[in-house]
């Protein structure tokens, strides 16, 4: 049995995949420069006071801003909408990546949608390069920052911070967001490392020297500092650019959930203790929820979510006609966004394109025909998407 399989010696081996395991976990996702992190309620007590003590508090959002009406659905519990924003600062040790010098932005944001009854989530990515009409942001100070017309969308970061990002996602989606994160770079790549690696399959070699990045194709398990370097690589393997490295991004993260939640992290408490630490480390989060005790309480409510409930896509986009290296949100994301208001599911709409955490490598969700035998439209559909993850420098 290999070292991560094996469990501890006072835990029988069935323990290690029993159903409480996976029902235990937080399947919040928490991402940097893309990325998420889940928290599990197994061994919180050892080092809480460490832990607790490594989270940062985020600025709320002034009384004077408009914000949208929070929905309100029957049932004890109400939905969560959580803004993830990787921070894109180099100023840190590990944060000095491919070379670039970088800037105090957000290289990936992530709308996550936690249904009322936490039987489904859905993590929406948001184009950084995307032109959208920036509103007026207020900061914890008073100082207000104009609104600005066909913006860049991560401009709003680098201006303000989340502050005025989660301002513009309200402003611009009518959602209310109830929770902000952000993480960095090197917290990143420090919750890679403390679950063993996490799994990709990748489509050809990538022999990038001008930034130092070479993988072998094939499938194969990711540490820290690779998994940087595979999630931000944009010039070999995504011949689409920033849009293909952003779907391999939702693949990788919908592979880490599946590595954080899989027996051999949460029968290792030496694992699992690792994780918090590097993931409370590298957390920025607002007043509500920086404090262990509340993310343990969120985690709690999550037992009845499982992987293949977890779906990552994309807002729908288009190119900005008269600048094809910029994009602009399409109609349907109004349709997306009156979902998300709603509590309603993604729809075959939005899932046909999903990538699932239920995938140990991030493989699209959708099922063949009745019979089990694909169709004519099914077989092209696929023939599509396969396509599509190879431009995206993902394995079909």
């Amino acid at each position: 049995m290999a070292d991560d399989q094996m469990p501890p010696a006072d835990v029988p081996a069935t323990e290690t995949m029993h159903p409480k395991h996976r029902r235990m976990v937080l399947r919040v996702i928490l991402v940097t420069h893309l990325v998420l992190a889940l928290l599990t309620g197994v061994g919180v007590a050892v080092g809480y006071q460490q832990l607790n003590g490594n989270i940062e508090t985020l600025p709320g959002i002034p009384d004077e801003v408009d914000r949208p009406d929070k929905v309100k659905v029957e049932g004890p519990k109400q939905p969560i909408n959580i803004l993830i924003m990787g921070s894109d600062t180099r100023d840190g040790e590990g944060n000095q990546i491919d070379g670039e010098s970088g800037s105090e932005g957000s290289d990936t944001t992530i709308l996550l949608h936690i249904s009322a009854d936490r039987e489904d989530a859905y993590g929406v990515s948001l184009p950084r390069d995307a032109l959208v009409d920036r509103p007026e942001c207020v900061m914890a100070d008073g100082e207000k920052i104009p609104a600005e017309q066909l913006a860049m969308f991560n401009e709003a970061f680098s201006l303000g911070g989340p502050l005025c990002t989660v301002q513009m996602v309200e402003k611009l989606t009518d959602i209310r967001i109830d929770h902000q994160i952000v993480v960095d770079f090197n917290g990143f790549k420090d919750m890679v490392d403390a679950v063993n690696g996490v799994d990709v399959c990748i489509p050809k070699d990538v022999d990038d020297d001008e930034h130092n990045i070479h993988f072998d194709a094939g499938e194969q398990t990711l540490s820290g500092q690779q998994a940087l370097n595979y999630v931000r690589e944009r010039y070999v393997l995504s011949v689409t650019g920033d849009i293909g490295r952003m779907t391999r991004q939702q693949a990788f993260i919908a592979s880490m959930i599946n590595k954080v939640v899989s027996a051999g992290t949460l029968s290792r408490p030496d694992r699992v203790y690792s994780f918090l630490d590097a993931a409370t480390s590298s957390l920025m989060l607002d007043e509500e929820l920086a404090n262990l005790k509340s993310l343990v309480d969120l985690a709690l409510q999550f037992k009845n979510t499982g992987l293949d409930d977890i779906k990552f896509i994309t807002v729908p986009f288009a190119e900005y006609e008269p600048d094809p290296n910029r994009l602009v949100w399409t109609d349907e994301a109004d349709d997306l966004w009156e979902r998300i208001r709603n509590d309603r599911r993604l729809g075959r709409e939005f899932s046909g394109d999903s990538l699932s955490a239920d995938d140990p490598v991030g493989t699209t969700s959708g099922a063949p025909s009745g019979d089990g035998s694909p169709t004519a439209e099914e077989s092209a559909d696929a023939e599509a998407k396969a396509a599509e993850r190879l431009a995206a420098g993902l394995c079909a």
